[in-house]
C-alpha cells in the first residue's frame, strides 16, 4: 500500500486513541483470489453466549428456590430453563454481536420471564400457590437474570475499551471518512476501523495529529487487511455500497465477520427494536446484515394478521367488488379486472390485481407510463375508485396468496423499479420486505405523485423498526382515511 493511498479521518482523531494498523504486504504477496477462510494469524474471536445461558440458568434456579419446598420439583425447574432458554435464543438475547445495556434488555427479558412463570402456574400445582407469592418468585428471577447479564454485558463492554473489534468500512469515500472518524473520535464505542474499501483512493496530505487509513481498491488488498489486523466488524456505508460490494461482502461473511448497514447520511430517527438488530453506532443509524438471518417483518405473526384480515375482509367486500365491477362493465366495457406486473419481496415479480380504471393504448404505456388519480381521460366513476382507493380491493387476493401483505412498502413495475433505483440509493432496500397494500408513506400523505426519495426514506424506516403493534396502527389509520382524496 502506497502513501497515496492512505487518507486521514476527519479533524479531531488524536495520536493517544490512535491503534497501529497493519500495512498490507506487497500485492505479489497475495495467497489466492479467494478468502482463505480459517487460515491467516488473527481468526476473528467469536464471542461465546455461554455466559448468558449461564446467567439465565442461575436466575431460574433462583426464582425456583423463592417457591415453598413443597411445590419445588426439578421438572418445574427444567420447563422453566428451557422455556426461558427457547423464549430468550428467539428473541435474540444471546445475539453477541453487540453489547445492550440491562435498561435495553429489561422488557424484553422480564416479559418472558413472566410469560414462562405464567404458564408454568397453569400447568402445574403452582396454581394452588397465593398470586402474591408466585408474583415475588417471578420478581426474583427477573432481578437475578437481569443482574447476571448485565454482569456479562458489562465486562465484554470493558474488554473491548481495552481492545475494540477491528473494523472495515466499506463505501463511498467521502461517507466511510466520516463514520471512520467519528468512530475515532468516540472513546470506548468497542469498534476500531483499520481501514477503508472504497473504489478509488483519494491523495489526501497525511496530517502528524491524525492516524491515517489505507483505502482498499482491490479485493485482493481487502482480504489481507482483514486477515493482518483480524477483523471482525465490517461498516457498509448505506444500500448503494452493500449492492456494489456484494460478492466481497459475502465472502467477508463467509470468514465469520458481522455485517452492520450503516446510514451515514440521516439522522437515525425512531431507530427502535433490540440493539442486537438495530440501533446506533456514535450516533449513526445501523441495522444487522447476516446472511440468511430470520427478517422480523416476515415473521408468522405478520401472515396471520394477513390472511385472516384479508380473508374476511374479501367476504365482506365481496358485494361492494361486484356493485364497482358491474358499474365499470356497463360504462367502461369488458375487461374489468387488470392485471399488471409488479415487483415484489427479494425482486420476485408477480402479477396485481386491481379494478381497471384506465386503459392504456398499448402494453408498453402499461409499463412505462406515469398515471396519477385525476387523469382527464378517466371517467368521474373512474376518478373515484381511484381517490377512494376502491380500485385497490382486489389486491386483497394477492395477499391472500402471499404475494403481498396488508402493510409494507408499495409495489411498482419493473420499469420504475429500475430507474427509481438508479436515482435513489434507497431505493432497492425497500425490497427486503413484503410489499403492501399499505404503508408508513401511504399514511403519510405519500400516494399517487409525490416525491420518490421520501417514499424510501419512510418504508425503510418502517421496515427497520417494523412491529405487530405498528402494522395495526397503520391498518387503523388507513381505514380513517379510506375515502380521503389522495390518489392512487
Amino acid at each position: 500500500m502506497t502513501a497515496e493511498s492512505t487518507v486521514p479521518p476527519p479533524a479531531g482523531g488524536s495520536r493517544a486513541r490512535a491503534r497501529a494498523v497493519a500495512l498490507l504486504d506487497p500485492l505479489g504477496a497475495a495467497t489466492g483470489p479467494g478468502l482463505p477462510a480459517g487460515r491467516g494469524p488473527h481468526r476473528p474471536r467469536r464471542t461465546s453466549w455461554t455466559p448468558l445461558l449461564i446467567a439465565d440458568l442461575g436466575a431460574t434456579l433462583l426464582g425456583a428456590l423463592a417457591v415453598p419446598e413443597s411445590q419445588r420439583h426439578p421438572l418445574l425447574i427444567a420447563f422453566l430453563g428451557l422455556c426461558v432458554i427457547g423464549l430468550n435464543r428467539r428473541a435474540l438475547l444471546y445475539d453477541t454481536s453487540d453489547v445492550p445495556g440491562v435498561v435495553e434488555e429489561l422488557p424484553s427479558v422480564c416479559g418472558r420471564i413472566a410469560v414462562c412463570w405464567a404458564v408454568a402456574a397453569a400447568l402445574s400445582p403452582l396454581r394452588q400457590l397465593p398470586p402474591t407469592v408466585l408474583a415475588a418468585a417471578c420478581a426474583v428471577h427477573c432481578l437475578t437474570a437481569c443482574a447476571g447479564r448485565e454482569a456479562v454485558h458489562g465486562r465484554r463492554r470493558s474488554a473491548l475499551r481495552r481492545r475494540p473489534r477491528p473494523a472495515l468500512v466499506v463505501g463511498p469515500l467521502p461517507a466511510a471518512l466520516r463514520v471512520a472518524g467519528a468512530l475515532q473520535r468516540s472513546k470506548g464505542c468497542g469498534t476500531w476501523p483499520v481501514g477503508l474499501v472504497a473504489d478509488a483512493p483519494a491523495v489526501v496530505t497525511e496530517a502528524a495529529d491524525r492516524p491515517a487509513l489505507p483505502v482498499l481498491t482491490t479485493r485482493e488488498e481487502a482480504h489481507r487487511a482483514l486477515i493482518q489486523n483480524g477483523v471482525e466488524t465490517v461498516l457498509v456505508v448505506g444500500p448503494a455500497a452493500r449492492v456494489h460490494r456484494a460478492p466481497l461482502l459475502r465472502e467477508l461473511a463467509a470468514f465469520g465477520c458481522v455485517l452492520w448497514e450503516v446510514d451515514a447520511d440521516s439522522p437515525a430517527y425512531g431507530s427502535r427494536g433490540r440493539c442486537g438488530r438495530a440501533g446506533h453506532l456514535v450516533g449513526f443509524s445501523r441495522r444487522l446484515l447476516s446472511p440468511g438471518a430470520r427478517r422480523r417483518g416476515d415473521g408468522a405473526g405478520k401472515r396471520v394478521l394477513d390472511v385472516v384480515l384479508a380473508g374476511s375482509l374479501l367476504l365482506l367486500a365481496g358485494p361492494v367488488l361486484g356493485v364497482c365491477a358491474a358499474v365499470l362493465r356497463f360504462t367502461e366495457g369488458p375487461g374489468v379486472v387488470f392485471r399488471q406486473e409488479r415487483i415484489g419481496k427479494d425482486g420476485r415479480p408477480f402479477t396485481m390485481l386491481k379494478l381497471r380504471t384506465l386503459r392504456p393504448a398499448s402494453a408498453h404505456e402499461a409499463a412505462t407510463r406515469w398515471s396519477v388519480a385525476d387523469a382527464e381521460d378517466m371517467s368521474r366513476f373512474c376518478q373515484f375508485l381511484r381517490r377512494t382507493s376502491l380500485d385497490e380491493l382486489l389486491q386483497l387476493w394477492n395477499v391472500v396468496r402471499g404475494d403481498m401483505s396488508l402493510v409494507g412498502p408499495r409495489p411498482e413495475r419493473p420499469y420504475f423499479v429500475t430507474k427509481f433505483s438508479q436515482a435513489h440509493p434507497g431505493y432497492p432496500a425497500r425490497h427486503r420486505m413484503r410489499t403492501g397494500i399499505t404503508g408508513l408513506a401511504q399514511i403519510h400523505g405519500l400516494r399517487g405523485d409525490t416525491s420518490i426519495e421520501d417514499r424510501c426514506r419512510f418504508d425503510n424506516a418502517y421496515i427497520d423498526n417494523w412491529s405487530l403493534w405498528q402494522d395495526i396502527c397503520i391498518l387503523v389509520r388507513t381505514a380513517v382515511l379510506f375515502v380521503r382524496p389522495t390518489g392512487s
